[in-house]
Order: C-alpha cells, then structure tokens, then sequence
C-alpha cells in the first residue's frame, strides 16, 4: 500500500513538473513571438460583464486607493504596478483588471483617464515579461475577459498611442494564452482559458475559420469539465456560477455577431442552471462544499435572470454526489461524495456526509465555508473536517491534505468509498443513508449518517452511527477513540439554551428549530465562519462529544416551533 502511494506521488511530481517546465519554456518563446504577432487595428465588439458595479470602489480607485482582496492600499498618485503589494490575493486582483466594471459605474472622463493611466503603467511594466502573479494562467484569462468586456472605458476619447499600445498588448496576451492552454491540467483555469480565447476571437478580428476551431475547442473543454448532471469536476458549487457569469456573455455575443454558437455551449448552460438551483438555500444563498464562498446576492440574480429551464431542483446530482432532501419550506443538502482527482483537488474540503439546512428564509445549520481571501493556515482550516457539519474522530480529518511545497495542497488519501441509499417511507418522509471509509485505516471504523426530512418540512432526524470496518487488521483497533459531532450554525442564528439536550435556535425573523440529542450533553462552542461576504466572522456551533466503541451511536434531532 504504501509502496503503491509512493508512486502515486512520484507520477504527480513528474506531472507537475512537465507542466512547469511547459509553462517555463513557454514563457521564454514568448520573448520571442513580438515581431511576427499580428497586431489588429481595432475592437468589433465589447461583450458584456454580468457582475455587479459598485460606484464606491471606482470613486476609491479615482482617488488612488484599491479596496481589493479585503485590503485597501493606497497609491496616491503613483502607479500601484510600481509599488510593493500587500499580499500574493491582492496582487491577483489588481492585475485581473476585474476591477475595471466598477469604473463604467463613474461614465466620466476622469475615471476614464484613471483607468487608462493605471493600464498604460501595466502594459510598461509587465506588458513583456510573462512571470509573476500577473501572468498566472487564470490571473491572464480574467485580464483578457476585462480589457475585451471594459474597453468603452479604456478606449473612449484615447489617444491613437494609447489605442495601439492596448491593442498590440492584447494581441500578445492572447498568443500567451495559445501558447499556455496546453501546459494546464484539467481544472476552471483551463475552461477560463478556453472561454477567454473564444471571447477574443469574436471581440477581435479573426478569420470564421479560428472562430470555429476556438468554439471547438471550447466544446471539448466543456464536455471534460461539465458533469452529466449539471455539475463541475472540482466539486465546489461557486464554479457553476463562476462559469455561467462568462459563458452567458459569451453565448449572447455569438448570437449579437450571427456566428454559429458552438455545439456544446447552449447544452451546457442548460444543464448548469439546474445544478445551481440544487445548491441554493432558503435564503437564494449557494451550499457551503468543496471550497465554496460567499455568494453576492447581485450575481446569483444576473445569471438567474437568464434561466430558462425552470423546474424544481433535483433530489441528487449523481454525479456530482450530492442529495437534497426539501419538504414545505425546508432544505437539506448533503455531500455523499468522495474527493476529485488529485489535481482538481487543491481546493477540495475533507467533508464527506457533513450537511447544510436552511429553512424560512434564513440558513440554520451550515459549514465554514472557504475565505476568500486569506493566509494558508486558515485556508488550510477551512478544508478540516472539522470545518464541516458532520462527525470527526480523535480530531483528525476524514481525508488528508499533502502539504507539499512543489505539489501544492493536494488531497490525496482518506475517504475511497461512499455508499448511499435514498428513500420514502410510508408516511411521505424522505431518508438518506449514507456511509464512507475515511476513518478506516487509521482508526477501523466506518461512518454511517442517515437524515430523514418529514413530509410537512417540520422535522428532521438524524443518526451517526460507527461499525468496525472489515478490512481492519487484528490488534490495530484502538481502546477508545474520541468523537466529536459539530453543527456549525450561521452567524445571523441566535441560539438560546433550552437544557442540557436541547438548544433553540432562532433566526431574524422569527423561524425558530429545537436541536436536541437525547442522552447527550449539547454543548454551545465559539466558531468561526469563514464565508461571510464581508470576511472571516464570529460564529457559534453546536457540538456533541462522545467515545467509541462505549457509544456507536448519535441520535438527534431538528424540530420546528410553531
């Protein structure tokens, strides 16, 4: 087994180590590509961006201060190229140029002489140089996405230099991209990639022929990263979202120009919406799994807007493996899913059978969720199992991350095998069993959680429950091995303690549930919500403490006051 893991590993390294050297030597040939690179003369269209404007950060930004990556840096007058960046998060925003919609917001000449000032000092001191935080594959992609999406306001009144300057740059990233698509891994860098080259030969002049071969391209990518069921390959419910705020434009942009949309592209935001509909909450929030974030409400709605397929969501994302149970005004949504790939894996969360539960209007019972922006340790917590709504034993994850400097934060053993079992009983109410074996090698048990929703929505039972797994080798089985159950409650949920099994917990508007685990001491514990939009916060968790093999089995249970 072990022997078996070593080569795993050694076949990652020298993957990721053809990948680097791809992406070096491409870099170097760049230098190279200046004087035969055809440099078009002007922009045909200017897709449009479907995220959020916010007048505040472009009057920020005119006034030399960057709110980024939840820091504000002040430039003054200076470029903030020329300047040393607050953090590796921050640097990546700035030269994303995602910043450049909320100039639009201004429409005057001066936000429009600021944007332009700071795109010229870019194009002077990393225009060339392909190394960097400003050239990071996906760092590029969003960069070509904004000059092509806001070039009204860098182009609008520009003088002739300036307009050469940004359209010979632009022609230079995009033969960068060419160049770099091939040296990715399967992952949403490389669909932005695809989706980038694809808005760039519409936005600028290009033969019917490279649009074909780039919406062909496009298609393949879809097809190896967009689940049957709607789903992405990562796992993590924001992507879907990610994807539709760039595929929408794209789409409409094919259809504004009447070139033919490619094959795959309709089809694939057909069979994303329903996947998004699966993950919202009570409260039109996303489910907190596999490196999800805070959701602005804004773009949930812009993409929303656009849905045609309607319907209610579905019970499972097989696939994707994920289940939702819903009755009356009750959700649950369960993660019955082993880690991806390893590769796709770097921002995967060790949170196999956790849940998340909102009802009203309000979420109740969530995960942390994954900060935005933040140093690695709390990146690396976030990730913990015991980040997550579910049960952990000797406080340890049920998947464990490589911290490997070269490889990165890879997840490459624990959970290998998830069972699941879906059912109606007699009386209307939904159940799900489920099961995983990430506690099976180091401690010899398997985890079973099974939730039953009540038909009316007003009630909720849950049992955690421990067998010995058969593969454990006579005398490894440890004497006692803690346990500890977590429900992770959203920050906006008072909770109010009823006795020593029973907690209240009520929201803003005056929903209000009874947790309660009979024969068990419901202790009330300090949390930290890593999802906030505003950053990390406070928060609080309900947690449940007990030892195998004296109690195999949780009991509890989620009622609604009337």
């Amino acid at each position: 087994m072990m022997l078996a893991e070593r080569r795993r590993r050694l076949a990652l390294g020298l993957t990721e180590a053809r990948l680097r050297l791809c992406r070096r030597l491409t870099a170097l040939g760049m230098l190279r590509c200046r004087i035969s690179m055809d440099v078009p003369e002007r922009l045909i269209v200017a897709p449009t961006d479907l995220r959020a404007v916010d007048p505040f950060i472009a009057e920020e930004i005119l006034a030399g201060r960057f709110p980024l990556a939840g820091r504000l840096f002040e430039a003054g007058d200076e470029s903030p190229f020329a300047l040393s960046l607050p953090s590796r998060a921050f640097a990546e925003r700035l030269h994303s140029f995602a910043w450049l919609r909320h100039m639009r917001a201004l429409r005057t000449n001066a936000a429009r002489n600021q944007a332009r000032f700071i795109v010229s000092s870019w194009i002077q001191l990393h225009g060339h140089k392909t190394s960097g935080p400003a050239w990071e594959p996906h760092v590029a992609a969003e960069r070509m996405i904004a000059w092509l999406s806001h070039s009204p306001v860098l182009l609008q009144g520009a003088e002739a230099g300036f307009y050469r300057r940004f359209m010979k740059c632009l022609a230079f990233q995009r033969h960068y991209l060419r160049k770099t698509i091939s040296c990715l891994p399967v992952g949403e860098a490389r669909l932005r990639l695809h989706i980038a080259l694809a808005i760039a030969s519409l936005a600028m002049p290009s033969s019917d022929k490279l649009i074909r071969r780039e919406g062909q391209r496009l298609d393949r990518e879809l097809e190896a990263q967009i689940l049957s069921d709607g789903g992405h390959v990562s796992r993590n419910p924001r992507a879907a979202l990610n994807l539709l705020l760039d595929l929408l434009p794209l789409r409409q942009t094919y259809i504004n120009l009447g070139h033919d949309v490619p094959g795959k592209l309709i089809p694939t935001i057909d069979r994303i919406y329903p996947a998004l509909r699966f993950f919202r909450h009570q409260d039109g929030d996303l489910a907190l799994f596999n490196g999800a974030s805070a959701t602005p409400a804004t773009e949930l709605m812009s993409v929303l807007r656009y849905d045609e397929t309607g319907g209610k969501p579905f019970k499972a994302l097989p696939h994707s493996h994920y289940h939702r149970l819903a009755a009356g005004e009750t959700t649950i949504i369960v993660d019955a899913g082993k880690p991806p790939t390893a590769n796709l894996s770097r921002n995967a969360h060790a949170g196999c059978l956790s849940f998340e539960m909102s009802a009203g209007r309000s979420r109740f019972i969530i995960n942390a969720g994954a900060p935005k922006f933040s140093g690695r340790s709390y990146r690396l917590l976030s990730r913990a199992t015991a980040a997550h709504s579910t049960v952990t034993l000797g406080e340890t994850s049920s998947a464990r991350v490589q911290q490997s400097a070269f490889l990165g934060p890879l997840m490459l053993d624990g959970v290998t095998t998830v069972t699941t079992e879906r059912w109606d009983d007699a009386y209307g109410n939904d159940w799900l069993k489920a099961s995983h074996d990430g506690y099976a090698k180091p401690f010899g048990y398997l985890h079973q959680r099974e939730i039953g929703l009540a038909a009316k929505g007003n009630k909720i039972r849950g049992h955690d429950h421990f067998f010995l797994s058969p593969d454990i080798e006579p005398g490894k089985l440890q004497a006692t091995v803690q346990a500890t159950a977590r429900f992770h409650i959203h920050p906006s949920i008072i909770l109010t303690r009823v006795d020593d099994e029973t907690v209240s917990m009520e929201a803003p508007d005056g929903e209000a549930w009874l947790f309660s685990a009979p024969g068990q001491v419901v202790e009330i514990d300090e949390d930290v919500f890593f999802a906030d939009v505003s950053g990390i916060r406070p928060s609080e968790q309900l947690v449940i403490e007990f030892s195998l093999p004296e109690t195999s089995d949780l009991r509890w249970m989620l009622k609604q006051q009337v």
